[in-house]
C-alpha cells in the first residue's frame, strides 16, 4: 500500500467528510482534482486514476496532484490530532503556543499565566523537552514587568538540562538495545541478556538510581520479554521480573501520568506468568491491568486487545476453551478502525488456533482472514510470530483433510524459513516438519511405536516446554491417540500426560 492510501485509511467517515470540507475552503479554481482523487483512492478505481489527466504530461500531472493532496492531508491530520487530544501533555503545548502568541502581542500578564501553568503540567508529566521550550521562553522574556526573577528561572533550567540529559541517555540505551534485539532476533546471534544490560548501562554511563523509573523500567522489560520469546524460554528473564515487581511494589506517586508504562509493566509480568504456566498469577496482573484501563478511556481502547488475548490464553490453558474463543470472538467483533493491525492479527490467529486444537472447522475461516503478506507478518509480528503462523496454517489444512493444499504450504514453507531456521540453531523445527511430512504422506504412521516415539522425543527437546511449542507437539500426538488437540495439550501443560 502507498503511502497516500495509508493516510487516507486512518481516517473514519466523519474524518473524511472533514477533510473534504477542508480542501473545499482551500480550493481557489473550480478544475483542481483533489476531490476527485480522493475518491477515486477511496473507491480503488483503477481505470478512474489512469484517466484523470487526458494530456501528453498526465504522468507529471498526477504525480503532483497526489503530492499536493497529501500534503493537504497531513496538514489537516496535524490539525485534527492538535484539535482531539485532550491529554495533559496537549493541554501544555497549547498554552505554550497560546502563551508565545501574547507574549508576541504585548498581553504580558495572561502570557505569563498560561506558562505558569504549562510549567507546572510539563513538570507533573516529566515532559523535559517541553519544560525546556517554556523555561526558554520564560527567559528571552525575562526583562518584562511581571517576570519572574533571572537566576530562579536560570536555575531551574540547567537542573531541567540535567534531565534532559539523562533522558537522553536512556533513550540511546534502549535504541541501542532494541538495535541488538534485531540482531538476535534476524540472525540468529547468541547473548546473554543480563551482561547486555549492564554492558550497555555501563557504556552510557547510567545510574541505578536513573534506571527507577516507570519509562525506563518498562523499556528494559520490554527488552527483556522479547528476548524470552525470541529464545522461548521466559526463566531467562526472571531477575528482571523480580526487579520489576519490586518497583512496582515501591510506588506510591500518582500513576496517572505513568499510565502508559504502568499498564505496559502490568501487560509484560501478566504475559511472563502465562509464559511459565503460572496462570493464577497472569490472572492477578490482567485484573490490575484491567482496574487501571478503566480509568482512562484512552489506554482502555489502547490495551483492550492485548488484554483480553491474554485472558483468552489464559483460559483456554486452563481448560475453559469455550470462554476463551467467545472472548476472542467478542473482542475481534468489536475491533475497531483505530485498534492496532498487530494486536488485531494476534487475537485472530490465536482464535484460529483454539478452533482448530479443539477441532472446530471454523478455524479455515480464520485462516481466510490472515490476508497480509509473510514479508509483513515478519516485519510487524517478528519472524518466530509468522514461523508459527505458517506452521499453523500447515497444521489445520492437514487436519480438515486438505492435505495437497499442506503439502504445498510445507514446501512452501520449508524453501522460505529452512536456511533461517538453521542459522538460528532452530533445527527442531525442522525436525517437527518433518514429522508433519511423514504423518500427510501417510497418516497411518501416527500408530507405528517408532513414529510415536519419534514424536514423543520432541518434548525432551530444549525449548518445546512452552505453551505454544506443546501446542504443536500435541497435534502430532493427538494424531497418534486419537484425542483432540485440546485435550492432549491440557495433559501437556499439567505434566499428568501419559506417555
Amino acid at each position: 500500500m502507498d503511502s497516500l492510501s495509508e493516510l487516507i485509511n486512518l481516517l473514519n467517515s466523519n474524518d473524511k467528510k472533514l477533510f473534504k470540507q477542508f480542501l473545499e475552503r482551500k480550493n481557489k479554481r473550480a478544475d483542481v482534482k483533489n476531490l476527485q482523487l480522493l475518491k477515486l483512492i477511496e473507491t480503488d478505481d483503477i481505470d478512474g486514476l489512469k484517466n484523470l489527466y487526458n494530456s501528453a504530461n498526465s504522468d507529471d500531472a498526477y504525480h503532483a496532484l497526489r503530492k499536493r493532496l497529501q500534503d493537504n492531508l497531513l496538514l489537516f491530520l496535524s490539525q485534527r490530532a492538535f484539535e482531539s487530544n485532550h491529554s495533559e501533555t496537549h493541554n501544555a503545548l497549547r498554552l505554550v503556543v497560546v502563551g508565545r502568541f501574547l507574549l508576541e502581542n504585548d498581553v504580558i500578564k495572561t502570557a505569563f499565566k498560561c506558562l505558569e501553568k504549562a510549567e507546572r503540567l510539563a513538570e507533573h508529566l516529566e515532559q523535559f523537552n517541553l519544560l525546556n521550550e517554556v523555561l526558554l521562553l520564560k527567559i528571552q522574556y525575562a526583562h518584562l514587568s511581571g517576570a519572574e526573577n533571572l537566576d530562579a528561572l536560570t536555575t531551574r533550567f540547567m537542573q531541567n538540562q540535567l534531565y534532559m540529559q539523562r533522558e537522553a541517555k536512556l533513550n540511546m540505551a534502549y535504541a541501542f538495545l532494541r538495535q541488538e534485539l534485531q540482531q538476535i532476533h534476524q540472525k540468529g546471534k547468541i547473548v546473554n541478556l543480563t551482561a547486555l544490560v549492564i554492558s550497555t548501562i555501563r557504556r552510557y554511563k547510567i545510574s541505578m538510581q536513573e534506571l527507577m523509573t516507570y519509562k525506563s523500567v518498562y523499556q528494559i522489560l520490554f527488552i527483556a520479554n522479547e528476548y524470552a520469546a525470541i529464545q522461548q524460554n521466559y526463566a531467562l528473564i526472571e531477575r528482571h521480573i523480580n526487579r520489576t515487581n519490586q518497583f512496582i511494589q515501591g510506588q506510591t506517586q500518582n500513576k496517572q501520568p505513568y499510565l502508559f508504562y504502568h499498564l505496559s509493566i502490568l501487560y509484560f509480568l501478566a504475559n511472563f506468568h502465562l509464559r511459565r504456566k503460572n496462570f493464577a498469577g497472569s490472572k492477578t496482573y490482567l485484573n490490575d491491568m484491567m482496574t487501571l484501563m478503566e480509568t482512562d478511556s484512552r489506554y482502555y481502547s489502547l490495551f483492550y486487545l492485548r488484554h483480553q488475548l491474554l485472558a483468552a490464553l489464559n483460559a483456554f490453558y486452563t481448560g475453559f476453551a469455550d470462554d476463551a474463543i467467545l472472548l476472542l470472538q467478542k473482542s475481534l467483533s468489536g475491533a475497531k478502525h483505530t485498534s492496532k493491525p498487530e494486536d488485531v492479527e494476534d487475537a485472530r490467529v490465536c482464535l484460529a488456533m483454539f478452533l482448530a486444537l479443539c477441532n472446530n472447522k471454523g478455524s479455515l475461516k480464520q485462516l481466510t482472514l490472515l490476508t497480509r503478506t509473510d514479508a509483513w507478518y515478519e516485519k510487524q509480528m517478528g519472524m518466530l510470530w509468522a514461523i508459527r503462523k505458517n506452521l499453523m496454517e500447515i497444521l489445520i489444512q492437514a487436519q480438515f483433510a486438505n492435505i495437497e493444499l499442506a503439502m504445498s504450504r510445507l514446501n512452501s514453507f520449508r524453501r522460505r524459513y529452512k536456511k533461517y531456521l538453521l542459522k538460528t540453531s532452530e533445527e527442531r523445527v525442522l525436525v517437527f516438519l518433518k514429522l508433519v511430512e511423514k504423518y500427510l504422506i501417510k497418516p497411518d504412521i501416527a500408530f507405528e511405536p517408532s513414529y510415536k516415539k519419534a514424536v514423543v522425543n520432541q518434548l525432551n527437546e530444549a525449548g518445546n516446554n512452552d505453551i505454544f511449542s506443546l501446542s504443536f507437539i500435541a497435534w502430532l500426538i493427538a494424531r497418534c491417540e486419537k484425542k483432540t488437540t485440546f485435550q492432549v495439550v491440557l495433559t501437556l501443560i499439567s505434566n499428568t500426560h501419559q506417555l
